[in-house]
C-alpha cells in the first residue's frame, strides 16, 4: 500500500527517484526530463537520435543529478529489453517510466500506400513501444518490490477528430493508450505500482513550427485559453503525477490543452 503523505511538506519532491524518458532527447520528452531534474530525479533518456541526446544531458547538467542517454528503438522488443537492462546496470533502480517516444504522420487513410506503412508505423511506436516499455520495466518494478509510477503521454486527439489534420493512426493509437493505462492501473496497483496518461494538446515544439501560419492562428483562436502550451507545463504536471502528493492519483488521463477539444 502506498502511503499517504502527512504534510506539504516534500510533496512534490523527486529526489531518490530514477526516471526512464522514452523520446526524451526532445520537445515534450525534453520538458518533463528538465522538470523532473529540477525536482530532484536523476533521468535516463531512451531514443534514437544520439545527437540530440547529448544536447538534451547538456540541458539538464546544471541540476545536479545523474543523467545519461541510451539509444533504443521502442518498436523492437529486443532492443528495449537491451536498453532497459544497460539503464539498470547504471542506475540500479528505475522508480519513473514515462512512455513519452511517438511518431505521426498526416493522411487519410485511402491515401496511404497498400501496405498502409504509416499506419503501421505510428501503431508500432505509440502504443506497441509504450506496451514494450511498460512490460520490460513493469516486471522489473514489480520483482523490486519497491512500486513505481508509469506516464504514458497520449494526446487529446484520443478523444477528438482533429478537422485541421488527418491523424487516424495517431488518434487511434492514443485512444488505446489511453485505454491500456486503465488496464495497467487495475493489474499493476496490488504491486503499489501507479499507472496515469497525461494528454496534451497543440504544445510549442520542433513539430509545431512547421503548422502553416494560417492554421496556427486557427488553433490558438480555437483554444479558450488562446496560446499553445509549453513542454515545461507538461513536465509540471508529470512531475505531480509521479510525486508523493499523487499517491492517491492512478487510472486517470490528464487533459492539458488550454481546452482546445471543448471548442474545437
Amino acid at each position: 500500500m502506498i502511503k499517504s503523505i502527512k504534510d506539504m511538506k516534500n510533496a512534490f519532491d523527486l529526489t531518490g527517484q530514477t526516471a526512464i524518458i522514452t523520446g526524451g532527447n526532445r520537445g515534450l520528452g525534453l520538458g518533463i526530463g528538465l522538470a523532473m531534474a529540477q525536482c530532484g530525479a536523476d533521468i535516463a533518456i531512451l531514443c534514437r537520435d544520439s545527437k540530440k541526446a547529448q544536447e538534451a544531458l547538456e540541458e539538464l547538467r546544471p541540476y545536479g543529478g545523474k543523467y545519461e542517454s541510451f539509444s533504443c528503438d521502442v518498436t523492437d522488443i529486443k532492443d528495449v529489453r537491451r536498453a532497459v537492462s544497460e539503464v539498470y546496470d547504471s542506475f540500479g533502480k528505475v522508480t519513473i517510466l514515462v512512455n513519452n517516444a511517438g511518431v505521426s504522420c498526416v493522411s487519410e487513410l485511402l491515401d496511404m500506400d497498400e501496405n498502409l506503412t504509416d499506419w503501421y508505423n505510428v501503431l508500432n511506436t505509440d502504443l506497441n513501444g509504450t506496451v514494450h516499455m511498460t512490460y520490460e520495466v513493469g516486471k522489473r518494478m514489480r520483482d523490486a518490490g519497491n512500486g513505481g509510477c508509469i506516464i504514458n503521454v497520449t494526446s487529446n486527439a484520443a478523444f477528438i477528430v482533429n478537422k485541421t489534420q488527418a491523424m487516424s493512426p495517431y488518434s487511434a493509437s492514443k485512444a488505446a493508450a489511453n485505454h491500456f493505462t486503465r488496464c495497467m492501473a487495475v493489474e499493476l496497483g496490488k504491486y503499489d505500482i501507479r499507472c496515469n496518461a497525461i494528454a496534451p494538446g497543440f504544445t510549442n515544439t520542433e513539430l509545431s513550427r512547421h503548422i502553416p501560419p494560417d492554421m496556427f492562428d486557427y488553433i490558438n483562436n480555437q483554444m479558450p485559453l488562446g496560446r499553445f502550451g509549453e513542454p515545461i507545463e507538461v513536465g509540471a504536471l508529470a512531475v505531480f503525477l509521479a510525486s508523493p502528493a499523487a499517491a492517491q492519483i492512478t487510472g486517470t488521463v490528464q487533459v492539458i490543452d488550454g481546452g482546445y477539444m471543448l471548442s474545437c
